[in-house]
């Protein structure tokens, strides 16, 4: 019993001993951007199209590793004169691996996206985004994110089987608090 304890007295000094020591990393990352993401209704090749837009993150780096994310993006694009507007909102956990000037992460935000059409109709759904980035270190607060490369699921009813299995892409800045 007394081995038990003390391992996990050890495990827990470990886990707590590499924030403290790391004072130089940064507690939030701000990111702004450019993103695209190509929107690929499932079983619908004909009804693909692309849309063009905004990414803005918002990271509590609770560890250097470990990071809470809030993530808004917007976008507006279509074909053939059907346009839409595309609005998503999800959080979720980022694993950053930090080095003197590359730090890569990956990530998987969940929540929902609300879509307009032409007629003004709007439909609410289910979104998730899966992948991951990376940053590139200019000094100790800013950063240039050249690529986050994400898996960008929805769920919006499009008549068939109401899921779209979309590529993304996101670029840009990030501030580091």
């Amino acid at each position: 019993m007394k081995r038990w304890i003390w391992s996990v007295c050890l495990v827990l000094a470990i886990a707590f001993a590499r924030p403290a020591m790391a004072q130089d990393d940064s507690k939030a990352d701000v990111f702004a951007g450019y993103s695209f993401v190509h929107v690929s209704p499932q079983n619908q090749a004909n009804a693909t199209f692309n849309v063009n837009g905004g990414d803005a993150q918002v990271a509590d780096n609770f560890t250097p590793r470990f990071a809470g994310v809030a993530e808004f993006a917007g976008y507006a694009g279509g074909k053939n004169g059907f346009s839409s507007t595309i609005i998503a909102y999800m959080f979720g956990p980022r694993i950053s691996f930090r080095h003197d000037k590359w730090t890569p992460f990956v990530q998987a935000v969940f929540g929902g996206g609300r879509i307009q059409f032409p007629q003004h109709q709007y439909s609410n759904a289910f979104a998730m985004a899966v992948g991951g980035g990376v940053d590139y270190n200019l000094n100790t607060h800013w950063a240039v994110r050249p690529a986050q490369i994400d898996f960008f699921e929805t769920k919006f009813n499009d008549g068939h089987n109401n899921r779209q299995l979309n590529f993304r892409y996101s670029g840009g800045i990030v501030y580091r608090f």
